[in-house]
């Protein structure tokens, strides 16, 4: 039985018109949920997603503090609550690991603040929101397994990945019982940006257990069991075929 439209619960799921995130907003969407789709850019893509789904649009620029915060500000005035955070959208510089003067200091400070500091104001400002959530509010940070292995198309995006998988700990620690805090650190995921990633592609096939990278719908499920699990929190979850074993 559909829930009255105003007792629905509200997700804002950032950077959601493609890949991973759209595939979030779709699998929360279906899980009956009112979705905010967030972009910095692709805005024509967000209206078309939010008027699929029943939700709203909203663009933003996680890089600037203002509309970080103001993202989340929003979603509570279109709706007057905010049950679930998915802090997805992310971004990567490509730097070789052995090239250290080509991570500058600019390079880490834009990754780090769309990566690790925009999460953090977006969690700092749906907190109250979160609290009011009936059942307990929950936060999905999406990681990466280069977050917990020395891997990744950087130094500066590992880091970011690393550092974003102990604050999901601390705050999951901080914020008990109102507010339940996880991540999901998937490694290599079959989007359009990573069709031509031949030696990843590579290395998955012929090493992960599951013999092949995820698809952003497993991503999503995933999503979806963790937001709906009212008891578990804390948890950094690879999700990576099994590459981990080898």
């Amino acid at each position: 039985m559909d829930m009255d439209r105003a007792e629905r619960p509200v997700a804002l799921v950032t950077g959601s018109t493609s890949g991973i995130g759209e595939a979030v907003a779709r699998r929360l969407a279906a899980d009956g949920m009112r979705v905010v789709v967030h972009s910095r850019r692709s805005t024509r893509a967000g209206e078309v997603l939010a008027a699929e789904l029943g939700g709203t649009y909203l663009r933003a620029d996680l890089a600037v503090e203002d509309e970080a915060r103001g993202l989340a500000e929003a979603a509570l005035d279109r709706y007057g609550r905010l049950d679930v955070l998915v802090n997805n959208a992310g971004i990567s510089r490509p730097i070789p690991h052995h090239d250290l003067a080509a991570a500058a200091p600019a390079e880490w400070r834009e990754v780090l603040e769309v990566n690790l500091i925009a999460p953090w104001v977006l969690c700092t400002a749906a907190l109250p929101a979160l609290r009011e959530a009936p059942g307990g509010g929950s936060v999905v940070n999406i990681t990466s397994h280069a977050g917990v292995r020395p891997k990744g198309s950087s130094v500066p995006y590992a880091a970011s990945k690393a550092a974003l998988n102990h604050v999901t700990r601390l705050l999951a620690a901080a914020l008990a019982p109102g507010v339940r805090v996880n991540a999901l650190a998937p490694g290599l995921v079959d989007t359009p940006m990573t069709e031509d990633w031949t030696d990843a592609q590579r290395l998955w096939r012929e090493r992960a257990p599951m013999r092949r990278p995820a698809r952003p719908a497993d991503v999503a499920d995933l999503v979806g069991s963790v937001v709906a699990h009212g008891y578990l929190t804390g948890e950094v979850i690879m999700l990576d075929g099994g590459l981990n074993l080898t």
